[in-house]
């Protein structure tokens, strides 16, 4: 009987001897495969999304404002500004003689009374320009854009007007005397009070 109950205390000896090895060793293994889990969304997440700044977006923006403020202070110091922005720009009364402002964007600038005589304004857009009263003599505006801009009493005599867009332009009381308007477009344009070459209104009658 004693022996009976000595072999069954020592097989509960053993078997909890051997339970508490495994929960031992359970635990030790715990963190290292805690480690891994926790080690993976490392590895995924090494490379940062990208994402495109508001701060950058916010400069280019204000660069482009500013550009044409540089623009401005170029054309007045070199007198030449080769296609580029001078979007409003603010040009009353300036002295831009014999400029080369070749392809430039001057759309709603402001040029009323300034000095534009043998100014280079081919293939610019001058669409809403204020040219009222400005001095364009001899200037060559072959190709520009001029749709709806304001021309009246401009001085536009012998200016280069080949190819040039002046749709719905006011040009009342502008000086057209001797100026090349081959192939421009005149549709809506306003002359009333306008010195212009002799049969040009038969062009466009």
């Amino acid at each position: 009987m004693n022996k009976l109950t000595s072999k069954k205390l020592a097989s509960w000896i053993l078997s909890t001897v051997f339970l508490a090895f495994v929960a031992v060793f359970s635990l030790l293994d715990q963190p290292y495969a805690l480690a891994q889990s926790e080690t993976l969304p490392t590895s995924t997440e090494s490379a940062p999304p990208t994402v495109v700044s508001p701060v950058l977006a916010t400069a280019s923006t204000m660069w482009a404002v500013d550009s044409v403020a540089a623009n401005v202070r170029r054309l007045l110091t070199t007198n030449e500004c080769v296609g580029c922005n001078l979007y409003e720009a603010q040009l009353e009364g300036a002295n831009l003689q014999s400029a080369n402002l070749e392809g430039a964007n001057l759309q709603k600038a402001e040029l009323e009374k300034a000095n534009l005589q043998g100014t280079n304004l081919q293939a610019a857009d001058l669409r809403e320009v204020d040219l009222s009263k400005a001095n364009l003599a001899g200037a060559n505006l072959a190709g520009a854009n001029l749709y709806d801009a304001d021309l009246e009493a401009a001085n536009l005599q012998g200016t280069n007007l080949s190819g040039a867009n002046l749709q719905k332009a006011d040009l009342q009381k502008t000086n057209l005397a001797a100026a090349n308007i081959q192939g421009a477009n005149l549709l809506g344009a306003d002359l009333e009070d306008a010195l212009i070459p002799p049969g040009m209104m038969a062009q466009y009658q």
